[in-house]
């Protein structure tokens, strides 16, 4: 198979997506990558470029770059995964896949995870390979000497990766059965092309704040977990994924290579074929995930009784068009006006604090104060409407919010990681009719939010020699898979004679 045509989807905000298309089989497959890629050198690894042979033989693959790595434009801040998520969206839209398999590779996989509980209705099935649903598990997971190892080693890679980006040194934590000094120097070029210094770390970072652990409960499709049993991220990772989500099925594998495609990886690519062209249950459509707005006039009865019946309801038509107007702003949609506030839906937490935040500003101009909860959760989509617990939550969080105060639950805190927004505890509260006890959290001062990266810090930071190592890898990929193939066979057998 000859390397596709690369080409590009664009975002709303003009950023490029870099992606191609492989392959005929009956299923679309799109592999939402890890902490970094490049299309172009993808095809050069032979190992990686056999693994897109075999994954063509019965899928329509749709594979891309990140923006910020690889062929995709430089961006100049940490995406949140509200916006990786709009990213597959909108490679899906160009590529008129409808309805998608998602395999979620390493980092790559929390972004799938919130995409097949928001879009189910796209989402054919699920599948996540060396995933994790949270950086750092609490006490409650770290519950014995061999898992805190586990983790300890895991941080410690992830924090060496972030001193030492561009050295080839990915290959020694993930991929450590073909690392030696020709692989790592081949592999540091990879580096240095697909992503700046000053954003990997960055990303590196965001990466060890995710937690979509509240989304897990809401997807409702297929899912497969996969994942080697020695491998860098701890296996204790994979069965939080499977015991998460509804239904998901586990498979662990022997191997000890994050990047499984340098090993044998023809047992994991059965794992998926088997799940992929199997029967498996399709998902409802009426239940998704979805982030719940609830605003609040503050003192709205007194302030009616002041102002009479007429001036009243001229202010809360003033009000109302600028929910209307924030809300559609920030892409949400406005279920329904409650009297004095106003229910609204988005497919995105910082959206609808960004929403939020506009709506209490401009109505502060007016002489309005409100109070605002906003909550993520599993929703039953009702017509137009929306209910289930979801909805309940966000009203009872934006019923506690003190006046001016945007209060949210710790699951919105969790998925806006990386987007700069700050919060401060508010405590664990009883929420009325809700079990259990929930930590809530108020959005902080937007001004305390960090600059975006200066255009610098994310070029590439290649030399002369990567430069043409990517200009051949363009023009001639076969020649250079086949120096690479011989380089590490020739690492093998050196492995092989020093044992």
């Amino acid at each position: 198979m000859q390397p596709p045509q690369t080409r590009y989807a664009v975002r709303p905000d003009g950023v490029n997506i870099a992606y191609q298309v492989f392959g005929e089989g009956p299923t679309d497959l799109l592999v939402s990558p890890g902490l970094a890629s490049h299309l172009d050198l993808a095809w050069t690894d032979p190992d990686l470029a056999r693994l897109w042979r075999r994954l063509a033989s019965f899928a329509r693959v749709i594979v891309y770059d990140k923006p910020g790595t690889g062929l995709s434009d430089p961006i100049m801040h940490v995406p949140t995964l509200e916006e990786r998520r709009d990213d597959i969206r909108t490679v899906l839209d160009e590529v008129g896949s409808e309805r998608t398999a998602l395999l979620g590779f390493s980092e790559g996989g929390t972004t799938c995870v919130l995409f097949a509980a928001t879009d189910p209705e796209r989402v054919e099935s699920l599948i996540l390979y060396g995933a994790f649903a949270c950086s750092e598990p609490g006490e409650e997971v770290l519950d014995g000497p061999d898992r805190v190892a586990a983790y300890e080693r895991s941080v410690a890679a992830l924090r060496d990766l972030e001193a030492n980006w561009g050295q080839g040194r990915t290959l020694d934590y993930f991929a450590p059965s073909v690392a030696d000094r020709l692989q790592r120097s081949a592999f540091a070029t990879f580096e240095r092309a697909a992503a700046s210094p000053a954003l990997a770390t960055r990303v590196i970072e965001a990466a060890r704040r995710i937690d979509v652990r509240g989304v897990l409960g809401a997807v409702r499709v297929p899912t497969l977990v996969l994942h080697h049993a020695e491998d860098i991220i701890p296996l204790f990772h994979a069965r939080m994924l499977a015991d998460g989500i509804p239904g998901a099925e586990l498979k662990v594998l022997p191997g000890r290579d994050h990047m499984f495609w340098v090993s044998d990886f023809e047992e994991s690519v059965s794992e998926i074929e088997r799940f992929l062209t199997g029967s498996a249950a399709a998902a409802s459509p009426e239940r998704a995930l979805a982030t719940i707005l609830f605003t609040d006039i503050v003192g709205s009865t007194e302030r009616a009784s002041e102002m009479g019946d007429s001036a009243w309801r001229q202010l809360l038509e003033r009000h109302d068009r600028v929910v209307r107007d924030q809300v559609a702003e920030h892409r949400g949609r406005v279920v329904k006006s409650l009297g004095d506030g106003t229910l609204a839906v988005f497919d995105g937490p910082a959206r609808a604090i960004g929403a939020a935040e506009a709506i209490r500003d401009d109505l502060r101009d007016l002489g309005i104060e409100v109070r605002a909860g906003v909550h993520t959760g599993e929703c039953e989509l009702i017509g137009d409407d929306v209910g289930g617990v979801g909805v309940h939550i966000g009203a009872r969080v934006g019923s506690i919010a003190d006046p001016g105060e945007i209060l949210v639950s710790s699951t919105v805190a969790d998925l806006v990681v990386g987007s700069g927004m700050t919060f401060t505890e508010r405590g664990e509260h009883e929420l009325k009719g809700v079990p259990g006890r929930w930590r809530l959290l108020a959005v902080g001062d937007p001004a305390a939010r960090p600059e975006p990266l200066r255009a610098a810090a994310v070029e590439r930071d290649m030399r002369l020699s990567d430069r043409l190592t990517l200009r051949f890898a363009r023009r001639a990929p076969g020649p250079m898979r086949t120096m690479a193939e011989l380089g590490r066979r020739a690492g093998r057998r050196r492995t092989k004679a020093s044992r």
